[in-house]
């Protein structure tokens, strides 16, 4: 089979090569990749991980080999699935713990956006408790967490506030369910039950101003690349508030029941993946450079797995 594999040093990072067959374990399935997604955490793995690492998370295709002990789908499944890396390939063992059925009206493509991102999101969004009649504040939202946090929130029943630096996304935005769109922080009127901030610098010591006394920031990001200051005298007027870190590494709910519950939403009609691009996975130098110049109009890139023959 063919694979992923770093090539630091090399004139690409990553190249497509040949591989071994993969051996689960019993606890693991094997699946055939149609479909993964790359996350902008993978681009700081590709620049650190050694030669021959094999990067890939988020994974969907169909099952080729059941787990030995038992668990999880059988042969000719469709699931979804996240691994802790060599996901990009065009065959993965994954854990019968972490993946999700998928409904025939769920494409891989759509599929292979949720694990990561999506799990993100709803976690991020759970940690201010209820959230109906709630105001929410959201950083970096033309992005992929950032579009799942806005729909997941207004499904929620909050009341939305996206932030982004694309004035072309607005209108997408708001179709799906940001009340406000605006440039930075500062321009978002009134104070906020639960801010989501994934820009840091600035835009966070903004968004401490912006929190309502007992409201929640959630820190998940840096995309500035600027760390944020600030002292307890920012909390001032804002008694109680709190700065709860986020890890999706550690973030303690199953990935298989949230993988279900976002599969779910997809194929009910309430939660609308945005496939920024999609295209084959030969084009995996021109995706990586896509995301790491920020050339994606807005959500996910997915890439396709056409097994040789």
């Amino acid at each position: 089979m063919r694979a992923v594999f770093n090539t630091p040093g090399a004139d690409q990072p990553v190249a497509i090569r040949d591989a071994e067959e993969p051996s689960p374990a019993r606890d693991e399935f094997l699946l055939r990749v149609a479909a993964f997604s790359i996350n902008r955490g993978e681009l700081s793995l590709i620049k650190f991980r050694p030669e021959g690492w094999r990067p890939g998370q988020d994974v969907a295709g169909t099952v080729v080999k059941a787990a030995a002990n038992g668990e999880g789908p059988a042969v000719g499944d469709r699931v979804v699935g996240i691994v802790e890396n060599s996901g990009w390939a065009e065959r993965v063992p994954v854990r019968a713990t972490r993946y999700a059925a998928l409904a025939d009206n769920v494409s891989f493509e759509q599929a292979a956006s949720l694990p990561i991102a999506g799990m993100t999101a709803l976690r991020t969004l759970r940690l201010a408790g209820d959230l109906l009649g709630r105001r929410v504040l959201i950083t970096g939202a033309n992005g992929a967490v950032g579009r799942f946090q806005i729909e997941l929130a207004a499904h929620a029943g909050a009341e939305v506030t996206a932030v982004t630096t694309r004035d072309d996304q607005a209108g997408a935005l708001h179709d799906i369910g940001a009340r406000a769109v605006v440039g930075s922080v500062d321009q978002a009127g009134g104070t906020f039950r639960l801010i989501l901030e994934s820009v840091g610098g600035e835009s966070f010591e903004e968004a401490v101003r912006k929190l309502e006394p007992r409201g929640t920031i959630v820190p998940l990001g840096l995309s500035s690349g600027q760390s944020p200051t600030f002292n307890l005298f920012d909390f001032l007027g804002r008694e109680g508030a709190r700065v709860q870190t986020f890890m999706s590494y550690a973030s303690g709910y199953p990935d298989d029941a949230d993988l279900a519950t976002l599969v779910k939403m997809v194929s009910e009609g309430t939660l609308h993946p945005t496939l920024g691009h999609v295209g084959p996975w030969d084009g995996l130098i021109g995706a990586l450079e896509m995301l790491a110049e920020r050339k994606l109009v807005g959500g996910k890139i997915i890439l396709t797995v056409d097994e040789a023959r």
